[in-house]
């Protein structure tokens, strides 16, 4: 069983680190005004999704897979960002970082954790294009989630 769930992961692994490549790229290509209003974007997005009984599972439109280990939240994010819209496109990469960073967040599969500090080095350049105000709200919003 360990085995199967072993290949599950590094399937799902795979498939993750393909579309965040995509994502970088989508992220890369916009312009700082564009990454400012994802960041704004992205910051609304995890904070809708903290406050979810399962955050992993947020934009997941049956809501019944509450015990399935991803929803479809990625794929949702994943389409999105395919998009000419541009803020259709916002909304995807932001719904898509969401929902990577809660399934990777406390994985005990290696490839899942790799992925996990990419995307907080992503998260992390995208705080650093958002407005001194609007990042510190954001820090104190998740200082007050972890405690």
């Amino acid at each position: 069983m360990r085995i199967v769930n072993r290949i599950i992961a590094l399937s799902r692994s795979i498939q993750l680190n393909r579309q965040f490549r995509e994502i970088e790229k989508s992220i890369a290509e916009l312009p700082a005004s564009g990454r400012a209003q994802l960041a704004a974007i992205a910051m609304r997005e995890f904070a809708t999704a903290a406050k979810c009984e399962f955050p992993h599972l947020y934009g997941t439109v049956d809501q019944n897979q509450r015990y399935q280990p991803w929803g479809s939240g990625t794929e949702l994010g994943y389409s999105r960002v395919k998009s000419d819209n541009a803020q259709v496109k916002l909304r995807g990469i932001a719904l898509w970082l969401t929902v990577a960073y809660y399934e990777t967040k406390d994985s005990k599969f290696g490839e899942a954790q790799n992925l996990h500090r990419q995307l907080m080095r992503t998260l992390r350049i995208l705080k650093e294009t958002m407005p001194p105000v609007e990042a510190n709200q954001w820090f104190v919003s998740q200082a007050g989630q972890a405690a």
